[in-house]
């Protein structure tokens, strides 16, 4: 993978998501028999607007039951910003009691955490939720239980909808300045491989072919494609300073048995033939909340816009396809056909998260999580 210490990654990985699921499920429940939890703001009251603190730096985290969410906030955390985790019902405390295990390592401030109830389907909603944050991360994606992959076709449409609130509701807000839009590398790389002027070079310029999406029924990828354009069409119609982050496939511990890894099968629709053309990539859960926030604060200084891809491997051999199935609980035929001795693909096309890759690391010294360039 060209990532130093994997091993040691991982453990903290874990150990991080397992304090701030602590933190939030504790906050979560200390709430969730107020009356106030229904369709209003809940704020702790030491973030009340008049105990806010010099130099504090509210920002929103949408889906903040997710591992993605989670992460996201604890990188937040670190770098002493004050967040709001949006929950879409009260029973999203349950869940974040749930992803919780053993607790352990430092202990966060309650002064810095607070939940917010809004639904994702309620511009006014979603603004009361926003209002008073300088910026807003929106993690959230859709699952569908009852279809076959996890997310259906009317998902799709759901996904962009709720974009289309979240950008409107950061629009109306008279605090918020930045967005931070997760999308996904699935709205980069479906393309009409036939077209001989296509470039071999798949980056953030490169955008998925909605009519070859439907076609080919990838319900994830149509999804969030539109959900992304839809974001940036509000931004530039609303002059909301915008980045979107267009992830590989996430990988987390113990993803097999968190709630939300149904979006990885979503995900793997398709995958064969990205195995076989090179565009199969992943990326460690803490490695994108990294991403996230640099982006983030780069906002803040002018340095950062646009689209970033976000991977940092790309499965190119059956041994990988083979360690990656066993991450994420899959059998190795979701991801390509043959179980042979180790091969390469050969690739017809090349990933290029260089973009990410300047940015971040002229931002900090390189760390063990740091995002890995692969140059072409």
């Amino acid at each position: 993978m060209g990532i130093v210490g994997a091993e040691e990654c991982r453990r903290v990985e874990l150990e991080e998501l397992r304090r701030i699921s602590e933190r939030a499920c504790m906050l979560a429940a200390r709430r969730k028999n107020s009356d106030e939890f229904h369709g209003r703001r809940v704020l702790s009251n030491s973030l009340s607007d008049t105990d806010e603190e010099p130099g504090d730096e509210f920002v929103c985290v949408t889906s903040g039951v997710s591992p993605l969410g989670l992460a996201v906030v604890n990188q937040l955390l670190q770098r002493g910003f004050s967040v709001r985790i949006v929950l879409d019902n009260p029973e999203d405390g349950e869940k974040l009691g749930e992803m919780n295990s053993e607790a352990g390592g430092i202990k966060i401030n309650d002064s810095k955490v607070s939940t917010v109830s809004a639904n994702l389907m309620e511009c006014d909603s979603l603004a009361n939720a926003f209002e008073g944050c300088r910026g807003v991360f929106h993690t959230s994606s859709f699952i569908d239980p009852t279809g076959l992959t996890g997310y259906s076709k009317a998902m799709a449409e759901v996904e962009k909808n709720a974009s289309e609130n979240v950008m409107e509701a950061c629009a109306r807000t008279s605090s918020v300045r930045y967005c931070v839009f997760t999308s996904s590398l699935l709205a980069c790389i479906w393309r009409d491989g036939t077209r001989a002027e296509l470039s071999p070079v798949v980056d953030h310029d490169c955008w998925s072919d909605q009519s070859l999406c439907v076609d080919k029924k990838l319900w994830y990828a149509l999804g969030k494609l539109r959900a992304e354009k839809a974001a940036w069409r509000i931004a530039k119609e609303r002059g909301l300073k915008l980045v979107t982050i267009c992830s590989a496939l996430v990988t987390a511990p113990d993803l097999c048995n968190m709630r939300n890894s149904t979006a990885t099968i979503a995900y793997l629709k398709g995958a064969k033939e990205m195995y076989e053309q090179g565009l199969l990539a992943t990326v460690s859960v803490r490695r994108l909340a990294e991403a996230h926030v640099n982006v983030y604060e780069a906002m803040g200084e002018n340095e950062a816009h646009g689209r970033y891809i976000c991977f940092d491997q790309i499965i190119k051999t059956q041994a990988e396809a083979e360690a990656l199935a066993r991450e994420i609980c899959v059998p190795v035929t979701k991801i390509c056909e043959s179980q042979e001795a180790s091969t390469s693909t050969s690739s017809k096309f090349q990933l290029s998260n260089k973009r990410l890759f300047n940015l971040t690391s002229s931002r900090a010294p390189t760390r063990c999580y740091s995002l890995t360039h692969f140059p072409i």
